[in-house]
């Protein structure tokens, strides 16, 4: 049976991201990445962890950090997900030659091109991500203006709005095959990094009973984005739909920043109170995460081994 409550021993600011048939482990200075291939054998990749957010000491500024980092984790994810699906599907037909476009695009930005991808591929995913979650509802909501007067309820039916979209979402893609598999490795990240925070001896049994919910999960600061956004931009009135647009998109980088530091105070805080904060993001987690197999607790551990140091005060908050 796991263990529902997360009050740890030792809170640690020690992260990771489910990928394809594997798990990336972020440490206070290495990446791992650990994916089982086909042949069942668990291949691990680290490198530093110090990304733009660490080089330029933005860390460090509260409210600056939150969005910053979320750009920079985001770049991150995608990079161990392409490597993810490389070692977990290994393409049989890479010997192909490329086709016209992949030279076209190789002549103009040579060997930059893998990272050029990459950050089209976040901006994409930043882009849909808010006209879907953020833009939709508030022009959706307008609908109702002359049926709501008040700026407390339309505000308050926007968010609700945002939240079930979001839900729904999630509970649509959870249904898929491979999707489900992904889930089990975020479940395997959340039992390996709570075995850790509790100083037991990483093992596949000692992992399996921990919970698969965590305070830190993304899954959490996205509701806490949500909750968040709404009391910000309930604060702005209601105005009319193109003002409403621009005033969401500027506040954007606040309510990430104002959400990124309550995350990292759930993270670390045994209080009653932050318990209550985090228990609705956490409770969203049961459509994020599933029970994990042996299996892949094993290519968790692998993977939060390498990114420990012999300094455990290097990874506490």
């Amino acid at each position: 049976m796991s263990k529902l409550s997360h009050k740890v021993a030792k809170p640690t600011s020690i992260g990771g991201q489910a990928l394809i048939e594997g798990i990336m482990m972020k440490g206070p200075r290495d990446v791992a990445i650990a994916v089982r291939n086909p042949k069942n054998e668990i291949i691990v990749k680290k490198e530093s962890s110090e990304g733009f957010v660490q080089k330029y000491k933005l860390n460090k500024i509260p409210f600056v950090r939150g969005g910053i980092a979320l750009i920079d984790s985001m770049v991150t994810g995608v990079k161990c997900l392409n490597y993810s699906a490389d070692i977990a599907m290994p393409d049989e037909d890479s010997d192909e030659e490329p086709g016209k476009f992949e030279v076209f695009l190789e002549k103009i930005f040579g060997d930059k091109l893998g990272d050029v991808l990459v950050y089209f591929s976040v901006f994409v995913a930043l882009l849909m991500s808010v006209s879907i979650f953020i833009l939709g509802p508030t022009l959706v909501t307008g609908v109702l203006k002359n049926v709501i007067s008040t700026t407390f309820g339309l505000n308050f039916i926007e968010g609700i709005l945002r939240i079930g979209l979001f839900i729904a979402y999630i509970a649509i893609i959870s249904k898929m095959e491979d999707i489900k598999r992904v889930f089990q490795y975020h479940g395997a990240e959340h039992k390996t990094i709570y075995c850790y925070e509790n100083g037991e001896d990483l093992t596949v049994e000692n992992v399996r009973k921990y919970s698969t919910l965590h305070p830190r999960c993304g899954t959490s600061f996205l509701f806490i984005v949500m909750m968040v956004s709404m009391i910000f931009f309930s604060l702005i009135g209601w105005q009319d739909p193109i003002t409403r647009v621009i005033s969401r998109l500027l506040l954007l980088p606040i309510v990430a920043g104002v959400s990124y530091e309550i995350i990292k105070i759930a993270g670390k805080s045994q209080s009653a109170f932050m318990s209550v904060v985090s228990y609705p993001g956490m409770m969203m987690q049961k459509l994020t995460t599933k029970e994990p197999d042996d299996s892949q607790i094993e290519v968790a551990i692998e993977a939060l081994k390498n990114v420990l140091v012999e300094n455990e005060d290097e990874a506490k908050w």
